[in-house]
């Protein structure tokens, strides 16, 4: 357990150190990618996996999350985040899965942490994490959050 918490520890460290786990910065695919990511590596720590498989599995993970936007509904981080988060704990799962199954992917962790950032930090504003777009600018959001129809922005 502790190795898989120092995979944990590490990986998470790399993006933070590479890239952001933030919203803000670089949409859900940053917050919700990242600890997915720390997930799948130690879940495959917790399974006897290699280090090239950790890496292999956090790639995975971060390449099946790419282009994941923040829009809390109302700003706050409760919707559509606990359900992003339920699907990323899934998604971690899978991809350690499949890469104890020998399904490696193509692309290498540092690179596809590269990406991650790249892609998060194009995504437009509102799409980071500022509830002007996406889910959050929806109709229905606006009214949940008895905001004007000015927020339909997208």
């Amino acid at each position: 357990m502790i190795e898989a918490l120092f995979t944990t520890g590490a990986i998470g460290y790399l993006i933070t150190r590479n890239a952001t786990v933030a919203g803000a910065e670089g949409g859900c695919q940053a917050e919700i990618g990242a600890a997915a990511a720390m997930a799948a590596g130690a879940a495959v720590e917790l399974f006897g996996g290699s280090p090239a498989q950790v890496l292999s599995a956090a790639s995975s993970v971060l390449g099946t999350m790419l282009g994941l936007v923040c829009d809390p509904i109302g700003g706050l981080v409760e919707a559509p985040c606990q359900k992003r988060n339920a699907v990323g704990a899934s998604n971690a799962l899978v991809c350690a899965e499949m890469t104890l199954a020998g399904v490696d992917n193509l692309i290498p962790f540092d690179e596809m942490v590269d990406v991650m950032y790249k892609v998060g930090r194009s995504l437009p504003y509102e799409l980071r994490e500022t509830a002007l777009g996406g889910i959050a600018a929806s109709p229905t959001a606006c009214q949940l959050c008895h905001i004007s129809g000015e927020c339909t922005r997208l």
